[in-house]
């Protein structure tokens, strides 16, 4: 009988550094939301891949950094919380021959990990070979990584082989879930993350992190081949709410087109999308409204 392969993976690095562009090309399916804004993953993220012989589960983790509010450390406690849970940590940077500050805040709290640390260098379409070897070397000097493998999130260069070293990681063991199941998050949390992807793309730079989406609800309307979903956007402060609506309701109905076309690749069904904008004041600071949004530490 042919050996079968399995374990966890946590994918961890400083804000805006790629993880989740990686484990969507992984995947081959769009299941984490990104943006070119740090700090859009808030939650971990369980993504599963199944081959033949081995099946991966990975946990996008939110960025690390110095948290300025509850929310952060909420972020920063749940990512370093897979620390020693998983089989590989893959520690992902930019190919920079300075270590930044960030990068090595990272490399401290990975200092007393005792699983296999491997370092991905992300985004080396940016940047000629040559550079690469300094970026390993310098990298090299502050932490013993178990390897370094050089790779493109976006372009999907080099993944089959992080995916070998990966494997060379993973135990002996069983099929945790299902060979078609890619994802364990709620359709409703998928849902939810999707709007605040395209509120993220489209919304001035000060906003978007003072946002949280709640799906009200989710139904299929009787006797038709459509779903009904009602969300709110929340914002910080009253002058944000006028921005998010825009000029006669225009900011917030681009957010529903956009949010709605990837809403319908994701549940296979037409969706009428309807959204509200409230302001909940300084929500990133209650462990009441954090806790409602999905951000519960009892599941860190």
């Amino acid at each position: 009988m042919k050996k079968f392969y399995s374990g966890f993976v946590s994918l961890v690095g400083r804000p805006n550094v790629g993880k989740s562009t990686l484990m969507n090309c992984l995947i081959g399916e769009k299941i984490a939301i990104t943006s070119h804004k740090p700090q859009t993953t808030r939650n971990k993220i369980t993504c599963i891949l199944t081959r033949e012989e081995f099946q991966c589960v990975f946990l996008d983790t939110p960025g690390i950094h110095k948290p300025r509010h509850k929310l952060g450390e909420f972020m920063v406690r749940s990512a370093e919380n897979t620390f020693n849970e998983v089989d590989v940590v893959l520690m992902l940077i930019e190919p920079t021959e300075e270590v930044m500050e960030l990068d090595r805040y990272v490399i401290e709290r990975l200092k007393n990990v005792k699983t296999p640390v491997v370092l991905v260098i992300n985004k080396i379409d940016t940047v000629e070979k040559e550079k690469l070897l300094a970026v390993i070397a310098a990298y090299s000097r502050l932490y013993d990584f178990a390897e370094v493998v050089p790779i493109s999130a976006l372009k999907g260069s080099h993944t089959d082989t992080l995916l070998e070293v990966i494997r060379k990681y993973l135990p002996e063991g069983p099929q945790y879930f299902p060979g078609d199941m890619v994802t364990d998050q709620p359709e409703r949390q998928i849902a939810s993350e999707i709007i605040r992807e395209k509120a993220l793309y489209l919304l001035q730079d000060e906003i978007p992190h003072g946002i949280a989406v709640e799906i009200m609800s989710m139904k299929k309307r009787q006797n038709q081949n459509m779903v009904d979903v009602e969300a709110t956007i929340y914002c910080e402060r009253e002058s944000h709410k006028g921005i998010i609506i825009g000029k006669q309701g225009s900011m917030l109905k681009k957010i529903g087109s956009t949010a709605r076309y990837d809403m319908e690749r994701l549940l296979g069904t037409p969706i009428y999308l309807q959204l509200w904008v409230k302001v909940k004041k300084d929500w990133r600071d209650s462990d009441f409204l954090l806790k409602n949004f999905g951000y519960d530490k009892k599941n860190i």
